[in-house]
């Protein structure tokens, strides 16, 4: 899969708004769209409007980059979304959001989908009981999310269940702090995404 492998802050100034890519950082003043808030490039500055084809791109694009996925996967996603009951947009919001990466990340045991993905990868966490290293397996209801007893000394998961223990956890997950674990009680529902996102936008472009 294609990585997008430049500056993340670059995408934040694009859209112009916070994505939230970079974890802690983009609460501080070092955040790039707080100390310069326009698109990058030679032409950044100059206000450009969008036609219709090109705002359901961009949501598009912000979406992909919200959750750290390509297109090719993506389409996958939409078209899963399409076969399913009930409205697209909102069955392709709860397939990212049960994606293992998004919710390692909404549990805190990551700071940003980036590293949560990143730590993933390394075979921190596990799954009922089995040793899962791939960010885009898809939870399901009961399942337990958990760091591997053998990892649970891990710097980047310490620091992280530190930092973000006052942070929020959304109400179809369930947190164990004790025994760094998490319980899906529930697939989420569009009232629990917090993300600015107009997932109508990106069923329009797909439907073309």
């Amino acid at each position: 899969m294609a990585r997008y492998t430049d500056e993340q802050c670059r995408i934040c100034r694009r859209n112009g708004e916070k994505l939230f890519l970079k974890g802690s950082r983009c609460y501080t003043d070092k955040c790039s769209i707080s100390r310069r808030n326009y698109a990058p490039g030679q032409h950044g500055q100059k206000k450009a409007k969008l036609s219709e084809y090109g705002t359901q791109l961009r949501e598009k694009q912000k979406t992909k980059s919200y959750y750290g996925v390509g297109e090719k996967q993506f389409r996958k996603y939409f078209e899963m979304a399409s076969n399913q009951k009930g409205v697209t947009g909102e069955n392709l919001l709860q397939i990212l959001e049960s994606r293992l990466d998004n919710v390692v990340y909404r549990l805190g045991y990551g700071s940003s989908r980036a590293q949560a993905r990143q730590l993933v990868n390394h075979a921190i966490f596990e799954v009922n009981g089995r040793r899962v290293d791939i960010p885009s397996y898809l939870v399901k209801v009961g399942d337990i999310i958990a760091v591997r007893e053998t990892k649970k000394e891990t710097g980047a998961v310490k620091i992280n269940v530190e930092e973000n223990s006052a942070r929020p956890v959304p109400e179809w997950l369930e947190k164990n702090s004790e025994t760094l674990s998490g319980k899906v009680i529930r697939l989420a529902a569009r009232e629990d995404i917090d993300i600015p996102i107009e997932e109508r936008l990106i069923v329009e472009l797909y439907s073309k």
